[in-house]
């Protein structure tokens, strides 16, 4: 990934882990879509797939730069935690959907990003991902505009599986 988008990526990955955003991630290895980076946090490491959406709706509407994670952070007892981070703040106390392949996931947004409501479903969501090819994401942002990001799912296992290794 260029530069740009590796702070950008970092800067996004500070909204799940504030200790975080003061380091450089490293990148272990690209996978196809997916990209997997490592970073050192106060509490130890945080390690993390990521990958760029293929697809923005509106097309006529600045969305900044928008990211889809899966975070591991073992200080934290936190594995496999997937995320989105967009270019503005979403519509107060408004949910996300998510649907990989017509299975859906429901996600809770806070500013400019947004988390699984039901920590339950995590797993399920990263499984999802990790047998589907593409993932459609749908949020309201704080003026209303309602938007759409595809993510290709190719190279997300490997990318995910780099991630926790790192983390080890």
């Amino acid at each position: 990934m260029k530069a740009k988008s590796l702070v950008l990526a970092l800067a996004g990955l500070a909204v799940s882990s504030a200790a975080a955003f003061a380091q450089t991630p490293t990148l272990i290895k690209q996978h196809k879509d997916w990209a997997a980076y490592t970073t050192p946090s106060g509490g130890g490491k945080v390690c993390y797939a990521l990958t760029k959406p293929t697809t923005m709706l509106p097309g006529d509407r600045n969305h900044g730069d928008v990211f889809f994670f899966v975070t591991s952070r073992p200080a934290e007892n936190v594995a496999s935690e997937p995320s989105l981070v967009v270019g503005y703040p979403f519509k107060d106390k408004s949910s996300v959907s998510v649907d990989v392949d017509g299975k859906g996931f429901t996600l809770f947004t806070n500013n400019d990003g947004a988390w699984v409501e039901n920590a339950a479903t995590e797993a399920q969501l990263v499984a999802a991902m990790k047998a589907g090819r593409e993932m459609t994401v749908n949020g309201e942002s704080s003026r209303g505009t309602r938007t759409t990001y595809k993510f290709s799912l190719s190279g997300v296992t490997a990318a995910i599986d780099s991630a926790v290794s790192a983390c080890r």
